[in-house]
């Protein structure tokens, strides 16, 4: 079982230190205002919804029950990373992710999750988790293995991955499996009209940031669906980071205080898209999304389901309330470290994003 001590640790510390304090038995975090990259106390989000002190008493039961989900995903998943099967590290990923849930004090449903899209057995739409007994109702988004082919291959990046909000509060894309997304900072949420195309979302995104085009750094996934979008908005001068996968973490480079990057366009996976729009909401970005099926069987059955794929939604209309995203690492990257043994225990490094709260944690599990 992890251990959950308060021992507090400063923002950027090593993993020497991170390890030492881990081998006695903590878990170690440091916290960082949505506001303030520096962690001191900050004036309140301008929306007035964002940068809270006090978390609603759900987010803090659920976050123990989302760190121990990610947790044990990414410890199985790491087992199978550099050996080629990205089918076994997604089904042990998703296997101790769905396991650990069964604990879940209360109960949650998947609103989107493996099974629509992977024929998986569990943590499919529309499942029940959780051990019942009266506690917390939640609705989830998972993606027990973000970027299974960077796993499979040993590549850095990869990451267990969940998102939490009150019941009735996430949105549902139903049968879709792809979405258009465009994800910015809390400074430019008012800016973007994702119907208006790339290039004018851009230039109004740099205005609102302050910067010339020439210093826009924008995230778009390296697919051949992208290909024409990257040469346009190269050829206006910006600087644009082409990841082979991590729809979630290229998000999280544009919302996190410290990340790297203004702008995350595309169109990526449904169940990345509702983590992120809870990571949005949680520390006031701004991000638009549409629907995007790319073969006929996924428009025909989301016209039949009764979506409208041109309807532009909002953040808070793909989560209206409260909600929690957690990442654990899979392979270290430049985001989390992925597991690694001291002694008998194994330690994993998570980012939990809740209340207009950044927080990194590392935790150890004998075993």
């Amino acid at each position: 079982m992890p251990f959950h001590a308060g021992a507090q640790y400063d923002r950027g510390v090593n993993h020497d230190r991170a390890r030492a304090l881990s081998e006695g038995g903590n878990r170690i975090s440091a916290t960082t205002s949505a506001n303030d990259p520096g962690g001191a106390s900050s004036p309140a989000d301008p929306a007035g919804q964002n940068d809270r002190d006090v978390a609603p008493d759900w987010l803090g039961a659920g976050e123990y029950s989302a760190l121990a989900a990610t947790s044990a995903a990414a410890i199985a998943a790491a087992a199978w990373a550099g050996r080629g099967d990205k089918d076994a590290a997604d089904g042990a990923a998703t296997d101790a992710m769905r396991s650990a849930l069964s604990s879940l004090p209360g109960s949650a449903v998947v609103v989107i999750g493996e099974g629509e899209k992977d024929d998986a057995p569990m943590l499919y739409n529309g499942e029940e988790v959780g051990a019942g007994g009266g506690g917390h109702r939640y609705h989830i988004a998972v993606d027990p293995l973000e970027c299974t082919n960077f796993c499979a291959a040993g590549l850095p990046g990869a990451l267990a991955t969940i998102a939490f909000s009150e019941e009735d509060c996430m949105w549902s894309p139903g049968p879709a499996f792809y979405m258009e997304k465009l994800v910015v900072p809390p400074a430019a949420r008012e800016a973007i009209a994702i119907e208006e195309g790339p290039e004018q979302n851009l230039r109004r995104v740099a205005e609102a940031l302050g910067k010339p085009i020439e210093e826009m750094r924008v995230v778009i996934l390296d697919k051949p669906r992208h290909e024409s979008l990257i040469e346009e908005l190269r050829s206006l001068g910006a600087l644009v980071a082409t990841p082979a996968e991590g729809d979630v973490a290229g998000s999280l480079e544009v919302l996190l205080p410290d990340g790297g990057a203004d702008v995350c366009l595309g169109i990526g996976g449904t169940p990345e898209g509702i983590m992120t729009a809870c990571a949005a909401r949680s520390l006031g970005g701004g991000m638009q999304i549409r629907l995007a099926p790319q073969a006929d069987e996924e428009r025909e059955a989301v016209a039949g389901a009764g979506l409208d794929a041109e309807r532009v939604y909002n953040r808070d209309e793909i989560v209206s309330g409260d909600s929690l995203f957690v990442a654990t690492g899979v392979t270290s990257g430049t985001l989390l470290r992925g597991p690694w043994r001291s002694d008998s225990a194994i330690l994993t490094e998570s980012i939990v994003i809740g209340a207009g709260r950044v927080q990194r944690v590392v935790e150890n599990t004998f075993g």
